[in-house]
């Protein structure tokens, strides 16, 4: 376990570039005590152990704000960035190099004591404030933006927004590349780029209704121009 806990780390210190020495995570990194605190925890629930497991799980969300139910599957090189708020669920399923921020919850939408919590595979990134709920998949290194509630599976390399979750960008080139809080610059929500759309088109045909009704205007300034004349000629004859 010790072995472990060094190479997680060793995880922080890749991933963070605020870090300034292994010291600091070891001992001011919250993300790595709740990590601690849940190998612990999980390894006395395996072990039939449940009471304890439970308290020792309590003992890390009181000390560090990140609930991890003892139950809870994670691999390994898991980075939890600031981390208070973060819920991972008692089915949830953490696969190896998975980056969570803080304000995430990997939950459940079903009293259903069997599998209700997601599956989140390697590589995934989730932004903070994200909501992930339900037993589905989140394929590798799949990007999951800040505050989207995703409701349904997430295919791999793909990047997820809004309310409820939407694919805003298709998989990356480059699949290990880092993208913090789970989104990239130039992505935006698919919602937003179909209202532009909407709203570009209503410019436009207003402007072409502007342009036919100052043709019609011209159109009846002509008419009256030519009645005005003949009036003239018929009361001149």
């Amino acid at each position: 376990m010790l072995r472990e806990l060094w190479s997680e780390v060793e995880t922080y210190k890749e991933r963070d570039p605020a870090l300034r020495s292994r010291l600091d995570v070891i001992f001011s990194y919250p993300g790595f005590h709740a990590l601690v605190f849940h190998r612990v925890a999980n390894k006395l629930w395996r072990n039939r152990f449940f009471f304890w497991g439970r308290f020792v799980s309590h003992i890390g969300r009181m000390l560090t704000g990140i609930e991890i139910h003892p139950g809870a599957t994670i691999g390994k090189g898991l980075f939890i960035d600031h981390g208070m708020g973060v819920v991972i669920g008692e089915t949830a399923e953490v696969g190896n190099n998975v980056t969570l921020y803080q304000g995430v919850t990997l939950g459940g939408t079903s009293l259903n004591k069997g599998k209700r919590h997601p599956t989140i595979a390697d590589g995934v990134i989730v932004g903070s404030g994200a909501k992930i709920l339900g037993p589905f998949i989140v394929g590798e290194n799949a990007r999951v933006a800040a505050n989207a509630v995703v409701l349904k599976e997430v295919p791999p390399g793909v990047t997820v927004v809004g309310i409820p979750g939407r694919i805003a960008k298709g998989k990356a080139d480059n699949d290990q590349a880092f993208e913090a809080y789970g989104t990239a610059a130039d992505v935006k929500d698919p919602v937003d780029r179909r209202l532009e759309a909407l709203l570009d088109e209503v410019e436009r045909l207003n402007a072409r209704v502007l342009l036919l009704e100052a043709e019609l205007r011209d159109l009846r300034n002509g008419d009256d121009s030519s009645s005005s004349d003949t009036k003239v000629l018929k009361f001149g004859g």
